[in-house]
């Protein structure tokens, strides 16, 4: 994704999530990394003391990592915000 398609997506994104939910609220992240525990401590870290709620599995043959996140945020930006950093690691899928 380009910068302005990655703008365009958290634009709506953000519209969305103030439409359907009342803030602050919980909201439910899930992504797939590649098993590497360098990356999967770095996911970690950047949801660390927000009191989210971290469930991770891997796959069948070891080779990924499905990460969910549950955590309670104040707003619709501070979402994106968690989905920005996030997307700043290799190889993470955002689902």
């Amino acid at each position: 994704m380009d910068s302005q398609e990655s703008e365009d997506f958290y634009k709506k994104l953000k519209g969305q999530l103030a439409d359907t939910s009342s803030w602050p609220s919980d909201y439910l992240y899930k992504f797939i990394v590649p098993t590497d525990e360098a990356k999967i401590k770095i996911i970690q870290g950047i949801f660390d003391n927000t009191g989210a709620v971290i469930e991770s599995k891997q796959s069948k043959k070891g080779k990924y990592t499905s990460i969910s996140i549950t955590v309670n945020l104040a707003s619709p930006d501070a979402v994106i915000e968690k989905y920005k950093a996030v997307g700043k690691v290799e190889g993470v899928i955002s689902l």
